[in-house]
């Protein structure tokens, strides 16, 4: 797969691995990328560029996974507190916003 300009190279390999596994979802359960497409409510194009691992917008990639039926295993994927630091953490209040370390407010900044 060709390096796309101003995608770090992690993130390209992640979209080929992603695009990859849900391409074997889709064949496990004997799919055309056309049925899944209609299932999803995306393009048959789309799923292929997904496939292809030219990435897609997450709402589509998510419309994917659901009409084969992972998209909970994506989700479950990114839950913070399925990890040691996110179970370690889980009883603290979370803050409603992170600011910068050690920035300093303009007297005319109003406290938020």
């Amino acid at each position: 797969m060709p390096q796309t300009r101003g995608i770090p190279r992690p993130v390209s390999r992640a979209l080929a691995d992603i695009g990859s596994h849900l391409a074997t979802w889709r064949r496990l359960q004997q799919l055309t990328a056309g049925q899944v497409g209609d299932r999803a409510g995306v393009s048959r194009a789309t799923v292929q560029r997904l496939e292809a691992g030219d990435g897609a917008s997450l709402e589509n990639t998510l419309r994917i996974a659901r009409a084969l039926g992972v998209m909970d295993l994506l989700v479950a994927a990114v839950d913070p507190y399925s990890t040691d630091v996110g179970r370690l953490r889980a009883d603290q209040e979370l803050p409603q916003r992170v600011r910068q370390p050690g920035r300093k407010r303009r007297d005319g900044d109003a406290e938020s």
